[in-house]
């Protein structure tokens, strides 16, 4: 029977997990890939840390990096996470010493991925990275076999479980946002720092892989990214009440022969499928011919969910897959210009804080009407203190560039109270 050899570099919540599930499951692995998957070695920063696992010693490197060059590895497991440092060291060296890779880190494929690819090119390994992106919802593998017959136009969805407790726990528990953050936190659900979550980082990594894959294209940063920092509770009861649902989602799509990608709070039809995902879950939706529309969900992160992931990138390799780690030859991926979304039409829900007094309503419909901008419908709602009036406006689908000049425009008025707020609407 053939083997295997692995060793794990990050041995936290989602390395032991692994272990345990790869100790534990090597014989139904084994019937079903034809090949033994068998832990070598482990390494980690602290192995005095308490863990879940018992270690044989014999399985302990001290140097991280000796794994790269041992001839008893053929895989290497990288969980170490970060775009740089050791993780960036491992990953490199083990390409350039021929040993196949599988990583949950999104951030350094989102960075380096070209040159990493170029390499396990070169060296006729595999790079899989099927965790990075949504942890238990194969989109990885979906998107390079299962959907490989499709022309995919637009591919969006929730792809942080963090920013989607968030909201949904701010719309269901009739709480601020710095009070669910806390609960987040106490539930294991958002880091100690969560702003990679909040600020819309962790989705923009995640949907330059997605987009490189869709379009068969390099990784490319011209992303807008928007996070969900701004996002209060009378935002929520707004949408609740115009009949919306606000989420974080990320988008890539070709529209009009222009390619877009953007992050940014949405706000979405109740009655949506993407409305009722809440909780930590992701949801994934890729719109292609000749599929259609197709939906995959589940768990986003997580140590099992991330196994799972995990598993079936090892699973792959077992049976000598050797694959592109973005589906082409590097040869073939093609270079495409990403736009600005300025120009790209939005409707748009505005919210204005502003002195209850004469002519300030007639003064920001001016505004609207001064940057081609059509109202749709118009709230004016009282606050609890008499002096201050709070004002919703949804417009007509409009340039983005033209709904920005009027936040800015608005922003400088007296009557402002607080900053004015834009939230970008999806009625599909």
């Amino acid at each position: 029977m053939k083997k295997l050899n692995i060793a794990i570099v990050g041995l936290g919540n989602i390395g032991s997990y692994l272990y345990k599930y790869l100790n534990d499951n090597k014989k139904i692995l084994t019937e079903k890939n034809n090949c033994m998957p068998h832990v070598r070695y482990v390494s980690v920063k602290n192995k005095k840390k308490r863990r879940i696992v018992k270690i044989n010693k014999d399985q302990w490197l001290d140097n991280y990096l000796d794994a790269t060059k041992l001839k008893d590895v053929d895989l290497i497991v990288e969980l170490i996470g970060g775009s740089e440092g050791p993780a960036k060291k491992l990953v490199f060296n083990a390409l350039k010493n021929k040993k196949h890779v599988v990583t949950a880190n999104k951030a350094l494929i989102a960075k380096y991925g070209d040159k990493l690819s170029k390499i396990a090119e070169l060296k006729k390994v595999n790079l899989e990275f099927e965790a990075a992106v949504c942890g238990g919802v194969p989109i990885i593998r979906s998107l390079k076999e299962g959907l490989i017959a499709n022309k995919i136009s637009k591919i969006y969805g929730i792809f942080n479980g963090t920013s989607n407790y968030i909201l949904s726990s701010m719309d269901k528990q009739n709480k601020s946002f710095d009070d669910v953050l806390f609960d987040a936190k106490n539930l294991g659900y958002a880091e100690a720092n969560p702003s990679a979550d909040l600020n819309g980082e962790d989705v923009s990594s995640k949907l330059k892989i997605l987009s490189s894959l869709c379009f068969n294209s390099f990784l490319n940063d011209n992303i807008y990214v928007e996070g969900i920092k701004g996002i209060d509770k009378t935002d929520i009861d707004n949408a609740n009440r115009l009949g919306y649902k606000i989420k974080l989602l990320g988008y890539s799509e070709l529209l009009k022969n222009k390619f877009y990608q953007r992050v940014h709070p949405t706000l979405i039809k109740k009655d949506s499928y993407v409305a009722s995902i809440d909780g930590v879950l992701n949801a994934v939706i890729v719109d292609g011919k000749p599929v259609g529309k197709i939906t995959i969900q589940g768990e986003g992160a997580g140590p099992a969910a991330t196994t799972s992931a995990l598993i079936s990138d090892i699973s792959s390799i077992l049976r000598g897959n050797v694959k592109f780690p973005f589906s082409l030859s590097n040869m073939e991926r093609k270079k495409i210009k990403f736009e600005d979304i300025q120009d790209r039409l939005f409707s748009a829900y505005l919210r204005f804080e502003v002195s209850d007094e004469p002519g300030v309503l007639s003064d920001i419909t001016n505004i609207i009407s001064k940057n081609k901008v059509s109202i749709k419908r118009l709230l004016q709602n009282p606050n609890k203190n008499k002096k201050i009036s709070s004002i919703i406006i949804i417009t007509h689908n409009s340039k983005n560039k033209f709904l920005d000049r009027i936040l800015k425009a608005v922003t400088k008025k007296n009557y402002i109270k607080k900053k004015p707020k834009l939230i970008r609407i999806d009625d599909n």
